[in-house]
């Protein structure tokens, strides 16, 4: 009670209104005065001008956030209601207790950051506000536009919706059983793009055995999911499913084609060192056995022709400079370089073109192609002539070769060898049709003529006469041949008629074989003028 006594006391004490006396020569004017003052001060302390500054209260709490809120609005319901009960219990007053002001911050206030007026504000009207600055994050979105992710959707509708390009959230398959019906399903729909994308949704939330185990009975995925690795790099996580498979060659397979990431040269020589003892078949241990000794023989190569080059000591690396690296080079390639630079050393020597053919087991057909490109290129004919120059047990040579003659041609016109040179292979094509294709195309004027000479073919012949130029010898090589055949025809006709006369049928015989000759002696007569 004596509590309460105080209280009233400190609040008499504290006011800041004057009480009631009987000086007062105008109790209404006072009041109104009292009253305007009361008011200056509310909107002192509502003022919402000035919204960029932040308000701090006695506690020591930025005024408006969540913590403030609560503590003001239960202080002001308690001074409230203690303020009521005073008004009330004090009845017999004029002058009533003047309230503590109640908060101003409501809902929608603390959304906004800012104070309002006493007055009542709904939620709605306060997100509607679009005058005041916002503060608070962005509120839910309605459910109907989270359907396509948040929807029961059962597997097979899943997957049409992913083939028709929605998103659809696979988390909620979270048993192992629905997540093999989705696979399933996704295999179903022949789409290798949801097939991926379930596979990655497994892989994400199974256990690597689980999921080498289930598919290994589907085949189509577990397809899909080792082309995914391999795109992806993934190694690891392929070389143990391979291990789990039991596909021993693919592993190793996998493993050597590891070699392709190794820059370092001697790094990735003992790389492949390392995989000749891993389980390939008998034919890819020979190839892998292969590349290692190629790659062995190009370091060699290599550091010897750099420090010639650098030492100017080789005419041909002077008069052809390099313009790569033999390194890490197919063998083809290898051979073409050998052929080029070294096209004349012993076959004891590692950069030796024989060597690598023996060494490699080199076809003819290939080597013949590879050094028939080299030593066209650097123009040496007498090379190209020994390549294909055999000599038999009698000691006999002819030329052979194993590519055929009409390959030997093109690629000799591809660079740019003499006509003489062209004409002297295309002789050696064996079909005619072919023979006089080539000679015509590439202008080898002899072996025209000499072909339609020995085909005794003369219309052909007359007509490619008009091709060459006048005065020039290929012109009078043809009319030569023209004129050969003319007497050639008259003696063959005087022999018959000569015939005729021993059998006897001089008479009858002798006049149509005369006529006869007579009129194609002047109709080859006037063709050759």
């Amino acid at each position: 009670m004596s509590r309460a006594r105080a209280d009233e006391e400190e609040y008499w004490h504290s006011s800041k209104f004057r009480a009631f006396t009987f000086d007062d020569e105008d109790d209404e004017l006072s009041q109104l005065k009292e009253s305007k003052r009361a008011v200056n001060s509310l909107r002192d302390i509502v003022d919402d001008d000035d919204d960029d500054l932040e308000r701090v209260s006695w506690s020591g709490e930025p005024v408006g956030s969540i913590s403030w809120s609560i503590k003001e609005t239960a202080s002001s319901s308690t001074s409230s209601l203690e303020s009521r009960d005073s008004s009330l219990q004090k009845g017999s007053s004029s002058y009533a207790a003047f309230p503590k002001q109640v908060s101003s911050y409501s809902l929608s206030s603390l959304f906004k950051g800012r104070n309002r007026l006493p007055s009542f504000q709904s939620l709605s009207d306060a997100l509607s506000d679009t005058g005041v600055k916002n503060y608070a994050p962005e509120l839910r979105r309605p459910k109907a536009e989270y359907k396509d992710y948040s929807s029961d959707w059962s597997p097979k509708d899943t997957v049409r919706r992913m083939q028709r390009g929605k998103i659809c959230s696979l988390e909620r398959f979270r048993s192992l059983q629905d997540k093999l019906v989705l696979l399933d399903e996704a295999v179903a729909g022949h789409d290798g793009n949801v097939i991926t994308a379930v596979l990655i949704f497994l892989k994400r939330t199974l256990r690597r055995e689980i999921l080498f185990r289930e598919l290994e009975v589907r085949q189509v995925a577990l397809c899909h999911l080792i082309h995914f690795l391999k795109e992806t790099g993934e190694q690891k996580l392929l070389l143990d499913l391979l291990r789990f498979l039991d596909r021993t060659e693919e592993v190793a397979l996998s493993q050597y084609r590891e070699h392709l990431n190794i820059q370092d040269v001697e790094k990735r020589r003992e790389f492949l060192k390392g995989c000749i003892g891993l389980p390939f078949s008998a034919e890819d241990t020979s190839h892998i056995q292969d590349h290692y000794t190629l790659l062995e023989r190009q370091i060699i190569i290599e550091a010897n022709d750099r420090h010639l080059e650098m030492a100017g000591q080789s005419e041909i690396f002077r008069k052809y400079p390099r313009k790569a690296s033999i390194l890490n080079m197919p063998l083809v390639t290898t051979l073409f370089y050998s052929c080029f630079y070294h096209y004349t050393e012993a076959e004891g020597t590692f950069s030796s073109p024989t060597n690598l053919k023996k060494t490699f087991k080199i076809p003819d057909k290939q080597y013949v192609l590879t050094a028939l490109a080299a030593r066209a290129k650097l123009r040496a004919w007498d090379d190209v002539d020994a390549l294909f120059t055999t000599k038999n047990w009698l000691g006999y040579t002819k030329k052979k070769a194993p590519i055929g003659f009409h390959r030997v041609v093109e690629i000799l016109q591809r660079n740019n060898a003499p006509v003489q040179v062209l004409q002297e292979y295309v002789r050696l094509v064996e079909d005619v049709e072919t023979r006089l294709n080539l000679a015509t195309k590439y202008k080898c004027h002899d072996v025209v003529i000499e072909t339609y000479r020995d085909l005794k073919d003369r219309i052909q012949l007359t007509a490619y006469k008009c091709k060459v130029e006048r005065g020039s010898a290929e012109e009078e090589k043809i009319n030569s041949v023209l004129n050969n055949t003319v007497r050639n025809t008259c003696f063959f006709f005087r022999n018959l008629i000569r015939n005729g006369c021993r059998l006897g049928v001089r008479a009858w015989l002798s006049n149509i074989l005369f006529v006869l000759a007579g009129k194609l002696i002047l109709h080859l007569e006037l063709h050759s003028v």
